[in-house]
């Protein structure tokens, strides 16, 4: 279950018309530090960031799942699952016990460099080696254009 703070961070960047892929980056971030605190590991930082999404996506934030050849198969239907479930569940309908045990025991089996600092910038920089010029370059340009926007 995805913090009370991370929710109302995520609902806020909503209110101020950032991105879902923003407001999925509360979920994340949240994810991240619960790697850092311990609470539990992951195998790799594209593990905790998938797992941050999957709780963005199932807390309603509207993340559309990747596109076809961007992923396997199985990740765009879990995908769509969690933004489905994010749209028509219940509130507090919880993953059984047996469930979320299992799933918090084997996450407490990997280690806690995954959110290190180097981690996480291989993994972006690897992201970006991805992204072809062009892309790279149109995002630097919104990135410019959005910092002025909100120049105080």
């Amino acid at each position: 279950m995805p913090s009370r703070t991370a929710m109302n961070r995520a609902k806020a960047d909503k209110r101020a018309g950032k991105s879902p892929g923003t407001q999925a980056g509360e979920f994340v971030r949240e994810e991240i530090d619960h790697v850092r605190e311990g609470k539990h590991g992951a195998r790799s930082a594209r593990q905790a960031i998938a797992i941050g999404l999957s709780k963005a996506r199932r807390s309603g934030v509207d993340l559309p799942p990747p596109e076809k050849g961007k992923v396997s198969q199985e990740t765009r239907r879990k995908a769509a699952h969690d933004l489905e479930k994010g749209h028509h569940m219940a509130p507090r309908q919880r993953v059984t016990a047996k469930r979320k045990s299992a799933s918090t025991k084997a996450l407490k089996r990997e280690g806690h460099r995954a959110a290190s600092p180097a981690a996480l910038s291989a993994h972006s920089r690897s992201a970006a080696r991805k992204r072809s010029p062009a892309q790279r370059s149109a995002a630097a340009k919104k990135a410019a254009r959005t910092r002025r926007m909100h120049a105080h």
